[in-house]
């Protein structure tokens, strides 16, 4: 293995380097996930024991919009947190004294975001089947298609978040765990798009998550994969990726002309 995926690698093993050896660090991946599928997995026991019927649709209506949601949340804190290992380490500098390039950056801190969100929703996912009878994975192979849109879409937000932290600095640094959480009732997680006023349906109408969890429901609902909502979540995503990662790269360019690589975060 040679040049960009070398570099790649590199990146990438310095992190799981501090997993490696840091068991703390490794539950902490799954504390939250778990934790929120325990929380929702009691709630939807208790509707589902309360009434037979209609009640234990919408239990697993909840706990599956929990568990992808999760999805797209690790995605993007594991991007931007792993972004905020190098500039809490002051290593930000020194890894582009490196060869790496800011696309093999991206790369690396996608490849750890991939990894962190496995690690952390993969447990919850399990539990959630073993704790409550509910298999996501018994949607379908449209599983992965719901995963792999919720993950773009993490990414694309936490590109976002990354050019705020070198526009900004520390002050912006608590934007890494806050900005997908503000888009939670826009993304419409928990009831369906016709819930909302007519005016923030036309908000929820671009953003990603919201067809992906329209698709849940009709995956979930009516046992069928809704190929509308699944064509309009990657779209937005592929306009979310391309915008926001010129955002990004526009913003690097303006951090490393003004020598703000070098001291970020102080």
């Amino acid at each position: 293995m040679n040049g960009a995926p070398r570099r790649v690698w590199g990146l990438v093993y310095r992190h799981l380097a501090l997993y490696r050896r840091s068991w703390p660090r490794l539950l902490e991946l799954m504390y939250w996930p778990v934790l929120q599928m325990l929380v929702w997995g009691f709630v939807t026991a208790y509707l589902a024991g309360v009434q037979q019927n209609t009640a234990t649709v919408a239990a697993g209506v909840l706990l599956g919009g929990v568990l992808l949601w999760e999805v797209a949340l690790r995605s993007q804190m594991g991007f931007a947190l792993s972004f905020l290992e190098e500039v809490w380490s002051r290593n930000l500098g020194h890894i582009f004294v490196s060869p790496l390039r800011p696309g093999e950056l991206v790369a690396g801190l996608i490849t750890m975001a991939t990894l962190r969100m496995l690690i952390g929703v993969l447990p919850a996912v399990g539990l959630a089947w073993l704790l409550y009878g509910f298999g996501l994975f018994g949607l379908g192979p449209v599983v992965v298609l719901f995963f792999a849109a919720l993950m773009l879409m993490g990414w694309a937000v936490a590109l976002g978040v990354t050019a705020m932290i070198l526009r900004h600095g520390a002050g912006a640094e608590p934007l890494a765990w806050s900005v997908l959480f503000g888009l939670t009732p826009f993304a419409c997680v928990f009831y369906p798009m016709a819930t909302l006023p007519q005016p923030l349906q036309w908000v929820a109408q671009a953003i990603p998550a919201a067809h992906v969890f329209e698709g849940m429901r009709a995956a979930l609902l009516e046992g069928r994969v809704d190929g509308w909502h699944l064509a309009a979540a990657f779209l937005l995503d592929a306009l979310w990726l391309a915008l926001l990662g010129r955002v990004f790269m526009a913003q690097f360019e303006a951090a490393r002309r003004s020598g703000a690589l070098m001291n970020i975060g102080e």
